[in-house]
């Protein structure tokens, strides 16, 4: 009897264990993402307008750091460590922001239209087509779907690249969603968390 009681409370105990091992607390790097998120739909939303004042800025910021070097400073030094900040980009990533970008002029009379809108998902949805012809309509939907397809995909790849686990792809999402949103033009439809949409 006292056998069988030892056997029951030791295979209760080994359970315990396993169970509590399996217990996993999972890393979300939330600000290394927001970051991420930042940078990549920067660059896909970026106008000709915003390029030339970047190519402007980092032109003068060589003309600057050339000065400073000439005074016999080591400006050079802290500008360079300052510059080597930790990007996420791997060819898959690189491929899927080139995607975009070639793809926004197409969208751009869809975001103006009111046809389409930035979700609270990170994603793109057609609100409203009852004005577009057919070769519109299905120019749109196909659209919608390659971005859509090229989203989830730059998700993935994020996730990946950041080592964080697939089941917080959902979190990737959101966060981008947040970006999509504040970088739509004035005029662009985006929805809020509780799903109604607003014009910008």
């Amino acid at each position: 009897m006292k056998l069988k009681t030892l056997k029951l409370i030791f295979i209760s105990w080994a359970l315990l264990i396993i169970f509590s091992c399996l217990t996993i607390n999972i890393y979300f790097p939330e600000a290394e993402v927001k970051k991420t998120a930042e940078e990549i739909v920067g660059e896909i939303r970026k106008t000709d307008e915003d390029k030339e004042k970047k190519d402007k800025d980092s032109q003068g910021l060589i003309e600057e750091q050339a000065e400073s070097a000439q005074k016999g400073f080591f400006a050079l030094i802290p500008a360079a460590f300052a510059q080597q900040e930790k990007e996420v980009s791997t060819p898959k990533i690189r491929a899927l922001k080139q995607s975009m970008i070639q793809r926004l002029p197409k969208l751009t009379p869809f975001y103006e239209g009111g046809n389409i809108g930035e979700t609270n998902e990170g994603l793109i949805e057609i609100r409203d087509d009852a004005g577009l012809n057919l070769k519109d309509k299905a120019t749109l939907r196909s659209l919608e779907k390659e971005e859509n397809n090229d989203r989830r995909s730059l998700y993935a790849e994020v996730a990946k690249a950041l080592d964080i686990d697939s089941s917080q792809i959902s979190r990737i999402q959101k966060i981008f969603a947040q970006e999509w949103i504040k970088n739509a033009r004035p005029g662009w439809w985006t929805q809020k968390e509780n799903g109604q949409w607003v014009k910008k």
